[in-house]
């Protein structure tokens, strides 16, 4: 059983898998850190306890589930997903700082 490795492919093609990485990463991130401001709203709110919870659990498996079968691609793609969510804190941060009081 042979198992596929983006070092098997043409140089174009696996810049282009990788960078398919970060963008993925990215759009995870965003999804995530804005599902944080929407349970931070939540929990300012006071009420709502079901959908707080469910938000929270729903951001955590996402965004777990995601890394984990990252994982199974090897080492290199699972960084660049990771640096990815992690690049997409501050664009969502800056969205958002405009919305505080």
């Amino acid at each position: 059983m042979s198992h596929f490795s983006p070092t098997d492919l043409p140089a174009w093609a696996g810049m282009l898998f990788l960078t398919t990485h970060l963008a993925a990463g990215f759009m995870l991130g965003l999804i995530y850190f804005e599902g944080v401001w929407w349970n931070t709203r939540l929990f300012a709110e006071g009420r709502w306890i079901a959908a707080k919870i469910a938000l929270a659990l729903g951001r955590f498996l996402l965004l777990t589930g995601t890394l984990a079968l990252t994982s199974l691609e090897g080492a290199l793609p699972l960084l660049l997903t990771s640096l990815g969510v992690l690049v997409a804190r501050p664009f969502v941060m800056r969205c958002i700082s405009g919305a505080l009081p």
